[in-house]
């Protein structure tokens, strides 16, 4: 077993393409998916977030929606937070009467912004045969919007906020752009000094 220290690390996914939003700025989607192995190769199991999101319920707490893991810019609500299946599935309102929040909705209208990112603390984890670190179990507390993805196969379910609107649109890859696996960990390791 991996013993981690007690500080805040972070994951990003990625919505797909052509984010939308509902009308009252409603997103929807996976803020984590199980047994895939990110651009970092850590891979969250199933379960890992279960312990965190009982005691959240238990205490009342809900776990905050941010821009960017800044704590001094929450930008909305998480509604739903839960596990299924797939991994950690989000459904939230971005408060657009906040000037943060207004500015979010804006930017995933455009397509500016397509990824979500966990806040986290490991509680326990592990080595697989191929060097994966297995996260068993999370201490969750946040989720953000955030400008670069580290596990491009976690999705948005977009939803139209008219009956008209197109359907849904996937991602043209999941393969990992090196570029963009260099740059989240240089980030990484910044957020980490």
């Amino acid at each position: 077993m991996i013993q981690e220290e007690p500080h805040l690390e972070t994951k990003f996914a990625r919505f797909g393409e052509g984010l939308a939003l509902t009308e009252g700025e409603v997103i929807d989607g996976y803020a984590s998916l199980f047994g895939t192995p990110d651009q970092g190769r850590d891979i969250v199991n199933r379960g890992a977030y279960a312990t965190s999101l009982a005691l959240h319920a238990k205490r009342g707490s809900k776990i905050k929606m941010l821009w960017q893991h800044d704590p001094a810019h929450p930008i909305g609500v998480w509604d739903e937070v839960v596990e299924d299946e797939v991994g950690l599935r989000v459904k939230g309102r971005l408060l657009t009467e906040t000037q943060k929040g207004a500015e979010a909705a804006a930017l995933v209208r455009a397509g500016a912004i397509e990824g979500l990112s966990i806040g986290y603390r490991t509680v326990r984890a592990s080595r697989d045969k191929e060097g994966h670190r297995r996260l068993e179990e999370l201490q969750l507390w946040e989720v953000s919007l955030v400008t670069f993805p580290m596990l491009p196969s976690a999705r948005l379910v977009r939803q139209a906020s008219h009956p008209s609107a197109p359907p849904a649109q996937s991602a043209k890859s999941d393969a990992p752009d090196e570029g963009l696996r260099a740059l989240a960990e240089a980030l990484r390791a910044a957020i980490t000094c």
